[in-house]
């Protein structure tokens, strides 16, 4: 594999979200001198024919494609049509028009809700399509299933270097703060600096607080991101995380700890835990020579700060 031309022309779907501000940050780093990205109201992923003109008028060398609708267990279980559809026109589009003006690198992100909600603990990729889903966030799942189809169908179809890659959860600068309908992370973050500032003497978690999740920092995606590109080339989707967890109850621990609430952290059992456990089999990317960089405490405390700079202009819906 050869290092990717610092002036090569780079599509970045999504790139005001969560994920493709960081790895436009990161690439811009890096010396690409020729990043381009449309905002949701430039151009509808979801409209084929406008897709494909932008495409082929802009004419992309890489397309990384990190635009996707998401949300957290409330949005995903209240709207699951919308996820379905949203996405799989999104990521069809945006791949059928790269193939048309034979884009040679895309790299296509999915999530780890891709694999089964029983599956052996930490997750390999081989355990793609090996049980059911959990059922909060199946059609968002099935979504993301189907994109690492299409890529392994170009590769076979069309000899495209097209490769997919699995982020474990991810958080910091960007993040969808909405109370209900982001992930739980910013969610918690939000209700518990909320709860600081409002003298409340408790904070209402949802779930018995026990089910593990693993996050990465998202600029750290974005380091992967550019490192996969450059060191990685199969059909095989490759999972990207840190290789630990911990429990939800800790992480509203920790960030009550870095927010500077002193109240009670009370469970709200009646609401859904969603899997289990979720923690990523990462051994196929650190034997590339990738590992993460930034530690929880301190992605923790920086993501706060990004917060605390730009409360009065977070996305939040």
């Amino acid at each position: 594999m050869e290092s990717l031309d610092r002036s090569a022309r780079i599509y970045i779907a999504g790139h005001n979200g969560l994920v493709g501000s960081a790895i436009w940050r990161h690439f811009t780093a890096e010396g690409f001198t020729d990043l381009i990205g449309a905002s949701s109201s430039e151009l509808d992923l979801r409209d084929r024919g406008r897709v494909f003109s932008y495409i082929r008028d802009t004419n992309p060398d890489v397309v990384i494609d990190a635009a996707a609708r998401v949300g957290g267990i409330h949005a995903n279980d209240t709207f699951p049509a919308d996820f379905l559809t949203d996405n799989l026109q999104i990521q069809t589009n945006l791949m059928d028009a790269a193939n048309a003006i034979d884009v040679d690198r895309l790299l296509f992100l999915g999530s780890s809700c891709i694999y089964p909600k029983y599956a052996p603990q930490p997750i390999k990729e081989s355990s793609l399509l090996t049980g059911v889903l959990e059922p909060t966030n199946e059609a968002y799942a099935i979504a993301k299933i189907a994109g690492i189809m299409q890529v392994q169908a170009y590769r076979k179809q069309y000899g495209r270097r097209w490769i997919s890659a699995m982020p474990t959860n991810l958080y910091g600068p960007g993040d969808n703060f909405h109370p209900q309908n982001s992930h739980v992370l910013p969610a918690l973050m939000r209700r518990i600096h909320e709860a600081k500032l409002q003298g409340a003497s408790e904070v209402v978690i949802w779930g018995s607080g026990t089910p593990r999740r693993e996050f990465l920092y998202v600029d750290d995606l974005a380091r992967a991101c550019l490192f996969l590109l450059e060191h990685y080339d199969d059909g095989q989707t490759i999972n990207v995380g840190v290789g630990d967890d911990l429990s939800i109850h800790d992480l509203a621990v920790l960030l009550a700890e870095t927010v500077g609430f002193e109240g009670e952290l009370v469970q709200d059992t009646s609401q859904p835990d969603g899997t289990p456990r979720k923690l990523l089999d990462v051994s196929r990317l650190t034997a590339l020579g990738w590992q993460a960089a930034v530690g929880f405490p301190d992605g923790i405390a920086r993501t706060y700060d990004w917060y605390l700079h730009n409360i009065d202009h977070l996305r939040t819906k």
